[in-house]
């Protein structure tokens, strides 16, 4: 069977997966794990060249990596250096040692526990950073100390990968010797990277957009992103590495969303088959032998990552809470792991038994990441104890709503009438399908929850049934009929307001239920109509008379946007907000924003989120402080330019 055919069954049985966990309301990451399994040598072994599709999966990793890599620029990643190698370091080193001395107690020789102690050392990079954009929690706290480990996770497995050659007996040369190789090619790497990144890179992309072609740019992305996989690789390096160096300096650029939103359906592709590839190596039949040590192990790495997470975060200072849900998502082993324990059964370092079990480990422990990850928080205060409740950022709750607003998409329009709903004080909550509007939202602590308003659990997790108003924000007839049936039959009461572009298809929608529909179209010409009519000398009176709507202030502050995938402008005349999470190293903590000389006039700190609490305009006088959410208005190259300042202070 030929590498095209497999691929094809993996999709098949991919998809009949993914369609039967969504129903069951399981996360999609547990569907390509069943999946793969499924077609592993333990239920159908479907494939034989298994080796080839673990090639291409890992491409999924090194999109993945890019796309992190564009979320954390430079100076960001400067500003979070105690996390990265504080909270990094001493996590990786503590869990490596208290793993070794806990295998030597059960009598295994020692290279076969500092094996074992070096996967479990490791995290799930790939599962970890895609729930928590998917739970819109990446630019929390919590997720950015997670994010932080797992990046030092991901340098650590280079030393690692080479000691194991080592002590094996394979290798010649000393160990300190090897491993200070190892560096001075890892600083090499890095520095030409650096290079190339900030010189290089922008100037290629440069030369790209001004082609406009979409085909181009796209080709360019993945060209980018695989070659800086692949310098890596060559020098021993990891793909995934490279790639995120790569994506740390177009992060700088002003085209960091488009080629986040280019990225994306190769990157979701590419990790799906990631997580089936994890799968097939998951044999029931010979674990199903030794589940005793198998279930001994996922439940001992589990609590001894939990408890050393978080006692390692509480000692650098963060919170109970802070430190728990780190704690929790991170106490998985990770993919790794699998790559450790090839290696090691290779190089006769284990056994093929010790392997299933590590790799049986590994695939139940990250089988269970999502729902640990879902309720990371929840369970994260009740181990504090803590009074405080999470922010409205990280979870929002819609149990309590009623007689609210639906916005169904959370674009211009949709932002427009949540800023009058909050103005007003009147409850609501927003539904939108893309990611990256839905992250920047609810990082500036906006009520935005992912999800298509065209299906029934969406609306549910809205609380439908006791809404009062529901407003279909966008204009997409067949999507605006599907939902206004639906709310027709869940939510009789519920009024619904609908946006379209023209009047073309106005009596379609009320024949449906809509009970108002509001043509851009027409809307823009009775405001240009009643302006007319006032500078010609009408009285004002007259022309409301006339227009026989309100118009009043409809149009004033349309301004300041959450950029998303589908906004195209590529200009720096278009102003958007951004949110960004400030760490404890970062420029400005500490100072009072009349102290801050942003470097551009025309940026503006909209709002500021801090422990839940909204200062929107603030005073001049408030000082900030580490945590703090600051939501910046302007265009894309000022924002980015203003962000560095915060960071760096330059």
């Amino acid at each position: 069977m030929n590498v095209f055919s497999e691929v094809l069954l993996l999709l098949i049985i991919s998809v009949t997966s993914i369609a039967l966990f969504r129903r069951l309301g399981l996360a999609p990451i547990l569907a390509y794990l069943f999946a793969g399994i499924l077609a592993g040598p333990s239920v159908f072994d479907l494939f034989q060249g298994s080796h080839q599709i673990n090639f291409i999966a890992e491409l999924g990793i090194v999109f993945l990596l890019f796309s992190l890599g564009l979320e954390f620029s430079f100076p960001r990643l400067i500003a979070m250096r105690n996390m990265v190698f504080g909270i990094g370091l001493s996590q990786v080193v503590i869990t490596l040692i208290v793993s070794f001395l806990c295998l030597s107690l059960f009598n295994m020789n020692w290279q076969a526990a500092f094996v074992m102690s070096c996967a479990f050392a490791l995290s799930s990079t790939a599962i970890v950073i895609k729930q928590l954009s998917e739970n819109g929690k990446l630019q929390t706290y919590k997720g950015q100390l997670s994010v932080s480990i797992l990046l030092f996770q991901d340098l650590a497995v280079v030393p690692m990968l080479i000691a194991l050659p080592i002590i094996a007996g394979v290798s010649d040369s000393g160990v300190a010797v090897s491993l200070l190789f190892a560096l001075l090619k890892g600083f090499f790497v890095f520095v030409v990277m650096m290079a190339v990144g900030k010189w290089v890179l922008p100037r290629v992309f440069n030369e790209i957009a001004q082609a406009r072609s979409d085909e181009l740019f796209v080709l360019t992305t993945l060209l980018v992103a695989l070659l800086t996989g692949a310098t890596t690789y060559l020098f021993g390096l990891s793909m995934a590495l490279g790639a995120f160096l790569a994506g740390m300096m177009l992060g700088e650029s002003q085209y960091k969303h488009q080629l986040e939103a280019d990225i994306r359906p190769f990157r979701d592709i590419l990790m799906g088959l990631f997580f089936v590839s994890v799968g097939m190596q998951f044999n029931w039949i010979a674990l199903s032998q030794v589940w005793f040590w198998l279930v001994l192990g996922v439940v001992l790495v589990t609590l001894i990552k939990i408890i050393l997470i978080q006692g390692i975060v509480r000692l650098f200072g963060y919170k109970k809470s802070d430190a728990w849900s780190t704690g929790i998502m991170l106490c998985q082993v990770g993919e790794f792991g699998f790559v450790i324990a090839a290696l090691a059964l290779d190089r006769g370092l284990i056994d093929s038994g010790l392997a299933s079990i590590l790799i049986g480990i590994g695939v139940i422990s990250m089988g269970i990441t999502p729902c640990l990850i879902e309720h990371a928080e929840h369970l994260g205060f009740k181990l504090s104890r803590s009074k405080q409740m999470p922010d409205a950022s990280d979870e929002i709750t819609t149990s309590h709503l009623k007689d609210h607003v639906v916005i169904c998409g959370f674009g211009r329009v949709g932002q427009t009438v949540s800023r009058f709903l909050k103005l007003e004080s009147i409850p609501f909550i927003a539904l939108d399908v893309d990611p990256t509007r839905v992250k920047e939202a609810r990082a500036a602590s906006e009520r935005v929850l992912f999800g298509d308003a065209r299906k029934l659990d969406i609306l549910n997790s809205a609380n439908i049934r006791k809404a009062q108003l529901v407003i279909i924000a966008f204009d997409d007839l067949p999507r605006a009929l599907t939902i206004i049936n639906l709310v027709k039959q869940y939510a009789p009461q519920a009024k619904i307001l609908v946006r379209t572009h023209a009047d073309d298809y106005l009596q379609e929608l009320i024949d449906a239920g809509a009970d108002e529909v509001i043509p851009e179209t027409l809307e823009g010409s009775l405001m240009l109509v009643s302006h007319v009519l006032f500078h010609s000398g009408v009285p004002v009176k007259r022309i409301f008379g006339r227009v026989r709507r309100e118009r009043k202030n409809h149009y004033n502050g349309l301004h300041g946007f959450f950029r998303g995938d589908s906004s195209r402008s590529n200009t720096d005349e278009v102003e958007y907000l951004h949110a960004i999470t400030l760490s404890e190293n970062a420029f400005a903590i500490g100072r009072k924003l009349k102290d801050l000389d942003l470097p551009l006039d025309d940026i503006e700190i909209s709002s500021i989120r801090r422990h839940g609490q909204d200062f929107n305009h603030p005073e001049a006088n408030l000082e900030i402080q580490a945590g703090d959410v600051l939501v910046l208005l302007g265009s894309p190259h000022n924002v980015e330019k203003a962000e560095k300042y915060l960071l760096e202070g330059n």
